[in-house]
């Protein structure tokens, strides 16, 4: 039986299903992951979080970055990974996608915001850390690029980042809470391009399984968790996810 038929079945047969999606979803649509050679941290070392509040040089830093693009995490459209499990949200099969990703390219593929539940944050816009107003880039860049002015909030003054959760900064209660709610309620846990290295997010494939869900892992490498999951499919996962949820 092709792999495809085997993760189609599981999702036949559940009345919910999560999809928890990492890198590996993104990398098709020319996104570099983190960790693997060439990638984002093999270029350029993360700046912390405490550096970022502490140092100004190392925020005006992080600033060209955002500004540059040099991360590559903006700009990318979405591959026909991210439009399937669209398809499969707006069919009702999957309630919520859990992402490691920060490139909004799950809403851009039409998924509803209040669906995507983004455990490392979005590097689409910035928020101020002090009252928590969004802040569109372009409406920054100016000022950046053309005097020199580190961002600060429109609103309040505060000291304004780009909306991604950086190393040493705590990740949202919110999210993480109903990332677990949504984990707990699931019966199908599908995991999409994810190394499962990354905890406390990597953790919860096992608190669905736990919890009496079966588990699904497409990667296109294996991964530690491999051993616990009912199917394991080691492809490209725009092709597969494709087939299982076809272009109509």
């Amino acid at each position: 039986m092709p792999p495809h038929d085997d993760l189609a079945r599981l999702l036949r047969e559940s009345r919910r299903a999560v999809a928890f999606t990492g890198a590996g979803i993104s990398t098709e649509s020319g996104i570099p992951d983190f960790r693997s050679p060439g990638g984002v941290w093999s270029r350029m070392q993360p700046i912390l979080f405490d550096d970022f509040l502490n140092d100004e040089d190392m925020r005006r830093e992080a600033w060209r970055r955002a500004f540059s693009g040099v991360a590559g995490w903006t700009g990318a459209s979405p591959n026909e990974g991210h439009f399937a499990v669209a398809r499969l949200v707006a069919d009702g099969k999957i309630a919520a996608v859990i992402t490691q990703n920060v490139d909004n390219l799950h809403q851009d593929s039409g998924i509803p915001p209040t669906k995507v539940l983004e455990l490392h944050g979005n590097a689409s816009y910035a928020t101020c850390l002090e009252c928590g107003l969004r802040h569109e880039l372009e409406a920054l860049r100016q000022g950046f690029t053309e005097r020199d002015e580190i961002p600060a909030c429109q609103a309040c003054g505060g000291v304004v980042k780009v909306a991604t959760v950086s190393f040493g900064q705590p990740m949202p209660k919110d999210v993480l809470r109903r990332a677990e709610e949504e984990t707990l309620a699931c019966d199908l846990f599908i995991v999409l391009g994810s190394s499962l290295v990354v905890y406390p997010a990597a953790g919860l494939p096992i608190v669905a399984k736990r919890n009496g869900a079966r588990l699904a892992i497409v990667n296109r490498d294996p991964t530690e968790l491999d051993r616990f999951a009912d199917i394991v499919i080691h492809d490209d996962i725009g092709p597969l996810m494709s087939r299982i949820a076809p272009r109509r």
